[in-house]
This record gives C-alpha cells, sequence and structure tokens, in this order.
C-alpha cells in the first residue's frame, strides 16, 4: 500500500523570530489547504531562550543573563516551560486535526506524532520510552510546575531513557491544525541553563539544579560516541517516517512564503509587545 506524503523543511540554523513565524505560517497555509502536513528540523542562531506562551518574562526570567550569553529570546506560540535552544535538533509538526490518524484528544495526538522522536532515538541506538505519569505526586506536578525550566519533569508521552527526559514538546491548535514543536537534547550546558532563570535564593537554585541532573539528559552523555547534528536529523528523518508510516519529501519555499514569513517575523516575533506580553 502506498504511504502518505508529507511535506519535509530543513530550515538549518534561523534567527528565533524567523524560526517561530516560519511554523506560524505553515500551520496558517495548512489550515487554508495550500499544503499537506509538514515536518520541519531547524536550528537557532544565535542561540536562544524561548519562553512558553503563558509565562512571565519578567518575573521568570534573568534577562540580564539572557543579554550575557548574546542569547536570542522568544515568546512561543506554544504554552510549556523555558528552552535553551543551543545543542539540539529542533523540529515542528504541523498537520490537520481532522487527519485521519490524529486522535481528537491532545495527549493522544500527542503520543502519536512522538512516535517519530521515539524511532529517532531507537535508529540512534538508545532505548527511548513514553514517560507516564503514574502517582496522584507526578500527576500534580503536571497541573503546579515548580520550575520554570523546560526540562525539569517529563510530562505525558514525553521521552524518557534510563528515566531522564531527553526531549521535551508543546502543542497548541489553531485554525483546525495541530503545531506540535519541540527541543531533542544533543548537549546541554547545565550552569548556562540554570543561570536565565530567577529563583527566590541561591539555596533554591542550588536544590533544583541538583534535582535536574536525575531527571534531564542529552543524548551524548549517553553514547559512547557523540551524535553530530547531521547524523541526528538523518536519524529523526527515518523515525518520522517510520513511527507515522509517511514518507517524506523535501520542499523549499516559494519567494513569496518567505516574505510572508518575514512580515509574521517582524510585526509579532520580533515585537517587545508580544515577547513581554504578559
Amino acid at each position: 500500500m502506498e504511504r502518505e506524503k508529507w511535506l519535509f523543511i530543513d530550515s538549518g540554523n534561523c534567527d528565533p523570530a524567523y524560526n517561530m513565524a516560519l511554523d506560524e505560517a505553515l500551520l496558517t497555509w495548512h489550515s487554508e489547504g495550500k499544503i499537506p502536513p509538514v515536518i520541519r528540523f531547524y536550528g537557532w542562531n544565535p542561540a536562544t531562550l524561548s519562553i512558553g506562551y503563558f509565562q512571565k518574562a519578567e518575573m521568570e526570567i534573568n534577562l540580564e543573563a539572557v543579554e550575557k550569553y548574546g542569547l536570542g529570546f522568544v515568546r512561543r506560540p506554544t504554552g510549556g516551560r523555558g528552552v535553551l535552544h543551543d545543542q539540539e535538533l529542533t523540529y515542528s509538526v504541523i498537520v490537520t486535526e481532522e487527519h485521519p490518524n490524529m486522535p481528537k484528544s491532545v495527549t493522544e495526538a500527542y503520543r502519536v506524532i512522538s512516535e517519530g522522536i521515539l524511532q529517532g532515538f531507537r535508529n540512534l541506538g538508545l532505548d527511548a520510552y513514553f514517560a507516564i505519569p503514574r502517582t496522584e505526586e507526578e500527576k500534580a506536578g503536571l497541573k503546579n510546575p515548580r520550575s520554570a525550566v523546560c526540562f525539569d519533569a517529563p510530562s505525558w508521552y514525553e521521552l524518557v531513557v534510563e528515566g531522564r527526559k531527553v526531549a521535551g514538546s508543546a502543542q497548541t491548535r489553531q485554525k483546525g491544525v495541530i503545531l506540535q514543536h519541540g527541543s531533542i537534547l544533543l548537549d546541554l550546558d547545565e550552569d548556562k541553563l540554570f543561570d536565565l532563570f530567577l529563583y527566590s535564593s541561591e539555596r533554591v537554585r542550588a536544590r533544583m539544579q541538583k534535582a535536574f541532573k536525575n531527571k534531564a539528559v542529552a543524548m551524548n552523555q549517553l553514547r559512547e560516541t557523540p551524535v553530530t547534528q547531521e547524523e541526528a536529523k538523518k536519524a529523526f528523518r527515518a523515525g518520522f517516517e517510520e513511527g507515522l508510516q509517511l514518507d517524506l519529501k523535501p520542499y523549499t519555499l516559494t519567494g513569496e512564503q518567505e516574505k510572508e514569513v518575514e512580515q509574521i517575523a517582524e510585526s509579532r516575533y520580533r515585537s517587545k509587545e508580544w515577547t513581554f506580553r504578559r
């Protein structure tokens, strides 16, 4: 049986506003029937701290540290907590809610899409599996996260290896379309990450950072031979094809589409009104 064909875009390293604008534009174009579903891979130039749609930037983020490290700073259109996009592969999936393989429930759709990431880790020889919060305490933690740091704890169906989170994702649904994007960690500088958030005291920071080591890990800490960006792209592209049972067809944006993305980047994601809106 012939497999469904989705588009595949490898954007390379782009500035933070462009990255968020392109995800938004792809969602809109798909909702209007102009393009089929899309899987996109991208990186960040400069390395960037992204915050979730509902986060309060000035109350949770150490903006001086963001500047000191020369990082980009952007608010995502999706929820979730702060993510340092540095040594990672970032992905996004854009598909209509009406797609026959997409469950109506956010959590279950998240699981279906994340099958692609699961297969990608397995292609790299890592025994990844889905996190399923079991205790009442773990479930309560999902509703009331204690930390502004995304990788502080796994949510439903996030990917873990040896009990530690290796990928963090967020999802939004707009115009009848699912946008899920997330970070697949290759390497991680924990000190830099924890410098980017505000804490009630140094003691609290030290306690959280110590606990973090047991909750999150980058894939190159788990492998004898480090994975390069290109190797990761190859493994996860194949992973999405296997996990979602589809074929990916490379796609390049037209000049008109590029112009539209730039307009969205300028009017929303580069605007202080959007970034500091809460």
